[in-house]
């Protein structure tokens, strides 16, 4: 059993309920996974990871990072769901239903608790299971399944808080987290990396996108081809993980844990296995436990094969945990 302060794991329950349709990518089944495959590990986790009671975001968190016209086109989506008891389309590949808003303010508001326990040391590191997801949210814009962009909004709240001044975002998710990278392209309190599948949707991250004015250099982009081998793969990501650092020497750190990079995901094309991201996770770990106290918080983005991210995500905690991976 681990002495001192553990683990958190949250999971608002409205993300399950969010709708998106059964033959959508984005389905409520992912989430079904992700708990079911937790929960069987909980003979390793005990002791070690807490579940913890997220609350909710305020509109007032959404606007660090949303225009207020974006906030009020997601809120009438909703609205309109919840009127006509059915799935809306938001743009379209992303989508609203009865449950999304509350979904929507949960999941930010699971992100920002996280934070404020992690850097009050209440937990040591913490796993939040956020949908829909929010990368590829900027801000005035949903897409890419993402309504509002979480790991925004809990960057943005760091700073507001005085938990962080440098805050380095790590997006390993197979897909480049443009919504991300827009928000703080001009930002250098805030470092954004991003490792993905090049040419693949949306079409962003160039390794010539580097930011900014005040933000120049403070974004480092790592394109990949599809089919990449594991060990370009692995080599490329502790390359840029060492640049980045070097480069944000951040108070706190934020991953966008994208599932799709994971062998096997029907809209990605990666190598990589739970054993590689336990690593990487492991790699990010090590260097914030040297310069930032250890605080790190893991939120999750994508991820389609439902399996493959239930053991995607157990290999991330166990190794924000510092326990082995599973077999």
């Amino acid at each position: 059993m681990s002495d001192g302060p553990q683990v958190g794991f949250y999971l608002h329950p409205a993300s399950p309920l969010h709708d998106t349709g059964w033959g959508h990518p984005e389905h409520q089944g992912r989430l079904r996974a992700l708990a079911s495959t937790v929960g069987k590990d909980l003979l390793t986790l005990h002791g070690h990871v807490t579940q913890e009671e997220p609350g909710e975001a305020t509109e007032d968190d959404l606007l660090r990072v949303h225009t207020k016209a974006h906030v009020e086109r997601i809120r009438a989506a909703c609205a309109r769901a919840v009127d006509e008891d059915r799935v809306v389309p938001v743009d379209t590949d992303t989508k609203a239903s009865p449950a999304t808003w509350e979904a929507v303010l949960g999941s930010s508001g699971a992100a920002i608790q996280a934070c404020d326990a992690v850097a009050e040391g209440r937990l040591r590191r913490a796993f939040v299971a956020t949908r829909p997801p929010g990368h590829h949210a900027t801000p005035d814009r949903a897409m890419g399944f993402c309504l509002a962009n979480h790991v925004a909004v809990a960057a943005r709240w760091l700073q507001a808080a005085g938990h962080a001044e440098r805050v380095l975002v790590v997006d390993w998710d197979v897909h480049h987290g443009n919504g991300t990278q827009d928000i703080f392209y001009e930002d250098p309190a805030v470092f954004f990396l991003s490792v993905h599948q090049s040419p693949h949707y949306p079409g962003t991250g160039g390794a010539d996108e580097t930011g900014r004015g005040a933000g120049e250099g403070s974004t480092l982009n790592v394109p990949l081809p599809g089919g990449v081998s594991l060990e370009r793969y692995r080599s490329s990501f502790t390359q840029a993980l060492d640049r980045a650092w070097d480069a944000a020497r951040p108070d706190f750190v934020l991953v966008s844990s994208g599932f799709d990079c994971l062998a096997g995901d029907p809209l990605g094309d990666f190598p990589l296995e739970p054993a590689d991201l336990h690593a990487m996770t492991g790699e990010v770990v090590e260097r914030a436990e040297a310069s930032c106290d250890g605080r790190v918080v893991v939120l999750l983005e994508g991820g389609y094969a439902p399996a493959r991210l239930g053991a995607g995500s157990v290999a991330v905690i166990r190794a924000l945990a510092d326990l082995d991976p599973p077999d």
